[in-house]
């Protein structure tokens, strides 16, 4: 995956088109960017998926990256009902073709995708 080794990207956005039913990219953070700014470009009334590239470094002094598939799917009052069946249904399918993926995080509003909670998981 070009994300992961070339270190291109540091986050790609994924959205369902609704006439088409295909998932496509709908944004893609440069290397420089950070997870504030993905969790910034995230909308609040529409579902997406994301894969963000966090760099860290261990308790060992170890530098380390882990890719992690996030599903944002927000809160019932924010979107439709059929949207939201329609990401979790491609959900499982999106997830076999990404290769890499280490952690998954699902979020309904930003306090459940805090920046506390992708260092949580690489602990």
């Amino acid at each position: 995956m070009e994300m992961k080794w070339k270190k291109v990207h540091r986050y790609i956005v994924f959205k369902i088109e609704e006439k088409s039913k295909k998932v496509t990219v709908d944004k893609v953070g440069a290397a420089g960017e950070t997870y504030q700014d993905l969790a910034a470009s995230l909308p609040e009334d529409d579902c997406r998926y994301a894969v963000f590239d966090f760099d860290y470094v261990t308790v060992n002094n170890c530098r380390m990256s882990k890719l992690f598939f996030i599903t944002w799917s927000v809160s019932p009052e924010a979107s439709r009902i059929r949207e939201k069946m329609m990401y979790a249904t491609s959900k499982s399918g999106l997830r076999r073709v990404l290769v890499g993926i280490h952690y998954e995080l699902q979020a309904t509003d930003p306090t459940e995708m805090g920046f506390d909670k992708i260092q949580d998981r690489t602990k």
